[in-house]
């Protein structure tokens, strides 16, 4: 098997001293208990393909897709090893030599075809029910919050008009993570971000505001390597948590998921945590695991998709560790359905919600 994209990280190939404190942490080894299915037994079987020492058969291809991306790996790693980097790498080789799981090449289809993952046909301005215009604002509302979500999508655009903002949706497509994170063609990705940009670029934006952790991380890793922008991506809650807002009381027990991708991916961990921190009564406690030290809800890098049973698994843990709690908020609408997901085995009486959901039902 070529390996023409791994091959750039043979420094973290051989940067991993095989120490094992990745194992402490990571959610797959976690579940599934054999050493290649934590970090450093990703990163081992990478460098069995690049020196060609192994093939990629179906125990090794399962292995290197059963990677969340979550980061936390890297965290916990005293070499600091981009582990993240060489697997998408590595499953960009896999991929163009046909080993791409069927499921992420029905995803890849889907989005080529139809511009979003769940071959939905409907436009966003007909789900959304208004049409891009100009304006210095823009939501990016992105695929699962539209199609998937649409509460979320509802509650962003009700925030943004009881604040009196001038803002505008987008003809967006897919922000391209799922691309990347499964390990598909630069190319296809490419015609995703010009697209993105272009529509933005088309509003007038300067500030475009995300719901989705993923797409953030997308604009904010991804796309200045493709090709610059100068409008400013924001989580919404980054924007949110410096409007003054009038917020009804609330007094239930509540606790916050870090999403991977805005915590340890870019370091978004206090816009959140301030918003909740001014509703009027509430009863915000932290999970022993928060901010960069935040488990993973089981869902990214492909795991959901391609291994459902090992996401639930993963997200029954996380939302375990919130039972304390009456309701569990995040800021992504991919970890709350993974979260619910997980809870559906755990059975646990916890509320889960998005932020924005919260936040539009208590301004006045």
């Amino acid at each position: 098997m070529e390996t023409k994209h791994v091959n750039k990280y043979l420094k973290e190939m051989i940067t991993c001293t095989m120490c094992g404190y990745c194992k402490e942490v990571c959610p797959t080894f976690k579940e599934i208990g054999w050493d290649s299915a934590s970090a450093r037994g990703k990163i081992a079987l990478s460098y069995g393909l690049y020196m060609g020492d192994i093939e990629p058969d179906d125990s090794v291809v399962e292995r290197l897709f059963q990677c969340t991306t979550c980061e936390d790996c890297k965290r916990r790693c005293p070499s600091k090893t981009e582990v993240v980097k060489a697997l998408e790498a590595i499953r960009k080789d896999m991929n163009e030599a046909g080993f791409a799981l069927e499921i992420h090449k029905k995803i890849y289809d889907s989005i080529k075809k139809y511009g979003n993952p769940y071959a939905e046909t409907a436009s966003r301005s007909e789900v959304l029910g208004e049409q891009p215009k100009k304006a210095k604002i823009a939501y990016f509302a992105g695929c699962t919050a539209t199609y998937r979500n649409k509460e979320i999508t509802d509650a962003a655009i009700s925030i943004l008009k009881k604040l009196g903002v001038e803002y505008t949706i987008l003809d967006e497509v897919c922000c391209g993570s799922v691309l990347q994170r499964t390990g598909f063609d630069d190319e296809s990705l490419k015609k995703l971000i010009d697209a993105n940009i272009d529509a933005i670029e088309a509003t007038g934006a300067k500030k475009v505001l995300f719901s989705c952790a993923g797409c953030l991380r997308m604009f904010r890793k991804e796309y200045k390597q493709f090709r610059d922008f100068d409008f400013e991506a924001l989580h919404f809650t980054e924007w949110l948590a410096d409007q003054e807002l009038k917020l009804k009381p609330y007094t239930k027990k509540l606790t916050y998921h870090d999403p991977c991708h805005i915590g340890r991916h870019i370091g978004i961990y206090e816009p959140p945590r301030k918003l909740i921190e001014r509703i009027p009564g509430v009863q915000f406690s932290e999970m022993e695991y928060n901010r960069d030290k935040a488990k993973c809800c089981g869902g990214g890098g492909g795991v959901r998709s391609a291994f459902p049973k090992l996401a639930q698994d993963i997200a029954a843990n996380r939302v375990k560790q919130a039972e304390f709690a009456q309701v569990l908020v995040n800021t992504c609408p991919f970890c709350l359905n993974t979260l619910k997901f997980g809870n559906e085995k755990l059975k646990q009486d916890t509320e889960i919600i998005d932020i924005l959901t919260l936040i539009d039902s208590l301004m006045e």
